[in-house]
């Protein structure tokens, strides 16, 4: 028997919100624990829910799904993370998958194979549209940045709000650990190992309010 697959649908369109619910409410082993129309609240609820799989959008208000999808995984590690998109670009799927991503699948791609995609990466392989798989095909290596990852950001804005790294971890649910690594990392990357100097770049990068 089929072990059911706990799914969360993070998606700002009431449309494809509902469309997605009633086409795998059809699959016996497919449970939708959650339904959420934004990145910010996406967390909290995997939080709670602890699906298996999150259906993730990536044009949204507030947080969009590629920064919502790196915040994820990194507390989340388990839980698979697919992302529904009209976006075809290879700048989209490098980055969706540079930020744990297991899965890349289009708006337009039938019901069915959706269903499909979310068993594969639910069983821990990874499943991309054929459109998507040609355009990471096509698309060279690219050498990674240096620039601050999405969570580096948030916690540099706690940091620059004077927070201690223990207030900072109860803040976004990862350990003391986790967040002084962070805070060695911004220091390296940056190349500043100043608080007031942090303190004045969060505030120039529009991380924290002066």
């Amino acid at each position: 028997m089929n072990k059911t697959i706990k799914v969360m649908l993070v998606d700002d369109h009431p449309m494809v919100q509902d469309g997605l619910s009633s086409c795998l409410s059809f699959y016996d082993d497919i449970e939708i624990v959650g339904v959420v129309n934004d990145g910010n609240n996406a967390l909290s609820e995997a939080i709670e829910k602890q699906p298996d799989v999150v259906l993730m959008d990536i044009s949204m208000p507030s947080l969009n799904g590629l920064d919502a999808t790196e915040i994820l995984k990194e507390t989340l590690p388990q839980t698979r993370v697919l992302i529904f998109s009209m976006h075809d670009s290879k700048e989209f799927v490098s980055t969706a998958m540079r930020v744990g991503a297991s899965g890349y699948v289009l708006k337009d791609t039938h019901s069915e194979e959706v269903y499909h995609a979310i068993k594969t990466v639910a069983s821990g392989n990874s499943y991309f549209s054929s459109s998507v798989a040609k355009a990471l095909m096509d698309s060279p290596n690219e050498q990674v940045d240096n620039r601050l990852t999405t969570r580096e950001q948030v916690i540099l804005g706690h940091i620059a709000g004077g927070k201690s790294s223990k207030e900072i971890a109860n803040s976004l649910c990862i350990s003391t650990r986790t967040v002084d690594a962070h805070r060695r990392n911004i220091k390296s990357k940056l190349e500043i190992d100043n608080l007031a100097e942090l303190v004045r770049y969060a505030i120039d990068n529009g991380l924290v309010a002066e």
